[in-house]
């Protein structure tokens, strides 16, 4: 897929955010807003049918429905997917995922369903398919949406309401283009040290509202030397760091893993779209409006203690004391932290005891996460009960041809069906209140997983250590 709106790309030296907004900008209005053209929506069910609603109300439809891609992913049971919607409990949420199948048959739209074989997250399965290539606006009505970034694609989250209608009814967005920061990543990273664990050290230096009204380009050898699974996880979370947008400048990785999906340019069309996206890259001397250096060889394996993604510290560390912290709002919202996760300043965080893991989310549930779960968990058991969760239905095909299922059932772990599941748990699945879960999702925010359940986020191979110790556990000491 391409885009059908090019425009003139403003004279450099440009960053890659500028050269993606430029090519997509059609216009600006004088409250500063520029009108995007979209090359691809990806819709989820949500709250998506009021957008869906409004545009019938007004007589409209979807004027380019090749370009929209309906997604069943956030209230899909992993359990009795075999039954369809009979297999969904909640009268409530068998209706929201009725409404998605029913807009778009109505609308036209391309659905992976429920029963598609190619269903699962829609951030997941949108590069699977080969329809996250650099060069193109993505938007979907996500928060996460910045995973497809790591494609060196503009991939914005938008509203479930009015701005969808929008785009539904004129595949348009109006946006203000927010500022360039770029985070450099140097040094190679320590054996059990990922993604996850970078990016949550990244949050943990400039806080959740670090990056407000920027975009993030993560760049530097690190980066460099990230599969592109990684990288996806290091976008998908730039949004808990304030931003709406990740972004990393595609190279060889990026082609290498794009060539031959479904819906990456044919193979008489590859050398071409390859040669364009090698002109996307930020030039060498573009301005940054800000700047950030990360040593990568200083990153530990990190966990979050509070109920911010910002609460995050290396797992060989203690909780921090709010006494010790000059901002009295700060001070005052760890204090609050500590008091919902029901744990005590200087308390060490390996040990502490939990009830019970989770792997999966947009964040850690590619075939790469699950195969570092499954090497932590070889030969051993789990001790509080996991729920596996894989991202797509073909990561779950993928896993299942490498025998990770086998290792995680032997070690004594549930395998479900791919979908959003404990993540939020809008599917049911549920974090019991009070319960303590080490968790490879991208928030902690109370409630998050369930009424006062407690969440700790962490990476795949310290949520398998954990599940095998029955507590928070470093992974380098099994």
């Amino acid at each position: 897929m391409s885009s059908s709106f090019p425009t003139a790309v403003d004279k450099g030296p440009l960053t890659l955010l500028d050269k993606l907004w430029s090519a997509h900008r059609i216009v600006g209005n004088p409250g500063g807003e520029d009108l995007l053209w979209v090359d691809l929506n990806l819709v989820h069910e949500g709250g998506t049918f009021l957008a869906f609603d409004q545009l019938e109300a007004e007589g409209r439809s979807v004027r380019t429905p090749g370009r929209t891609l309906a997604v069943t992913d956030h209230y899909l049971p992993t359990r009795r997917r075999e039954e369809g919607l009979a297999g969904i409990d909640n009268p409530e949420i068998r209706e929201v995922v009725r409404l998605l199948s029913e807009n778009a048959a109505r609308h036209r739209l391309p659905h992976v369903d429920m029963h598609d074989a190619r269903q699962g997250i829609v951030h997941v399965i949108a590069p699977e398919l080969g329809l996250s290539h650099p060069g193109l606006l993505i938007v979907c009505c996500d928060s996460h949406t910045a995973t497809q970034g790591a494609f060196g694609t503009l991939a914005l989250p938008i509203g479930q309401s009015n701005q969808l209608r929008h785009v539904l009814a004129t595949q348009t967005l109006w946006m203000r283009k927010p500022r360039n920061f770029r985070i450099r990543i140097e040094g190679e990273l320590a054996p059990w040290v990922g993604a996850k664990d970078v990016i949550l050290h990244v949050i943990s230096r400039i806080g959740i509202g670090g990056a407000v009204g920027h975009a993030i380009e993560y760049c530097g050898s690190t980066v460099r030397a990230m599969t592109m699974e990684a990288r996806m996880t290091l976008c998908n979370m730039s949004v808990e760091a304030g931003a709406r947008i990740g972004l990393i400048a595609p190279d060889q990785t990026t082609f290498d893993y794009l060539h031959g999906r479904p819906h990456a340019p044919a193979a008489q069309d590859w050398e071409a779209a390859c040669a364009s996206w090698r002109t996307l890259p930020s030039d060498p001397d573009a301005r940054f409006d800000r700047e950030l250096a990360i040593d990568a060889t200083a990153i530990e394996p990190m966990v979050s203690w509070g109920t911010s993604p910002e609460d995050s510290v290396p797992i060989g560390e203690v909780v921090p004391d709010p006494a010790r912290v000059d901002d009295p709002a700060r001070r005052d919202r760890m204090q609050r932290a500590l008091a919902y996760t029901g744990l005590s300043p200087g308390q060490p965080l390996a040990g502490v005891p939990i009830d019970r893991v989770f792997i999966g989310s947009c964040t850690n549930a590619r075939i790469e996460d699950l195969r570092v779960a499954a090497r932590v968990l070889r030969g051993r058991r789990v001790v509080v009960p996991v729920l596996v969760v894989p991202g797509s239905s073909g990561v779950r095909r993928q896993a299942q041809c490498e025998g990770l299922d086998r290792i995680f059932l032997e070690a004594g772990c549930e395998w479900g069906e791919a979908g959003c599941s404990m993540c939020g748990g809008a599917n049911g699945d549920l974090v019991a209140p009070g319960q303590r879960c080490a968790s490879t999702t991208n928030r902690n925010f109370e409630g998050r997983q369930g009424p006062g359940a407690i969440t700790h986020i962490l990476s795949p191979a310290l949520a398998a250590a954990s599940a095998v110790r029955g507590a928070l556990c470093d992974v380098r000491t099994l």
